[in-house]
């Protein structure tokens, strides 16, 4: 049975360890170069200070990571957040992140966001660096597409567009 806890600054280098499969390997994230853990650290810093940031455990490994973040650092906007979402590719398909999910969605609501958003790497034909696997994930957890922008991700000499979800709580 997987468990959903707070992540720990400690955890950072196994999340660096799941991220870095999307970053050398997949469209999922536009960023071409794995953070360093100390990098990653901070990141999370940043992010925990404000908002929630949980991993999934099986046993004691760390098998996927959910956080929220802030849409935009302007106050009209503070009710409404941006989520993202990384599994272990061995542990995808089992229902873990529904499981971070949920927990963050309850979370959110506690602090009063009203507004979450995704933003998903798309192209209409998938490829061998991405599936819709993201998009449909988000389509069945209540999510709409509210913008698609077109070829403004550059990775492995290939555009790739960016879909942008977004879920009333």
């Amino acid at each position: 049975m997987y468990k959903i806890r707070d992540a720990k600054i400690e955890d950072a280098e196994r999340l660096v360890e799941i991220y870095s499969h999307y970053v050398l390997n997949t469209a999922v994230s536009f960023e071409y170069e794995v953070p360093s853990v100390s990098e990653f650290q901070q990141r999370m810093i940043s992010i925990m200070d404000k908002y929630p940031y949980l991993v999934a455990v099986d046993g004691d490994t760390v098998v996927g990571y959910a956080y929220l973040s802030a849409y935009s650092t302007r106050d009209a906007y503070k009710w409404t957040a941006a989520n993202s979402i990384y599994l272990d590719k061995e542990y995808r398909r089992r229902g873990i992140g529904s499981l971070l999910y949920a927990e963050l969605e309850k979370r959110a609501a506690k602090q009063g966001i009203v507004n979450l958003l995704a933003g998903s790497a798309f192209c209409e034909e998938e490829d061998e660096y991405l599936t819709h696997d993201s998009f449909n994930f988000h389509k069945c957890k209540g999510y709409e597409k509210v913008a698609h922008m077109k070829g403004v991700g550059r990775k492995f000499d290939r555009w790739y567009d960016l879909l942008w979800l977004q879920k009333k709580l």
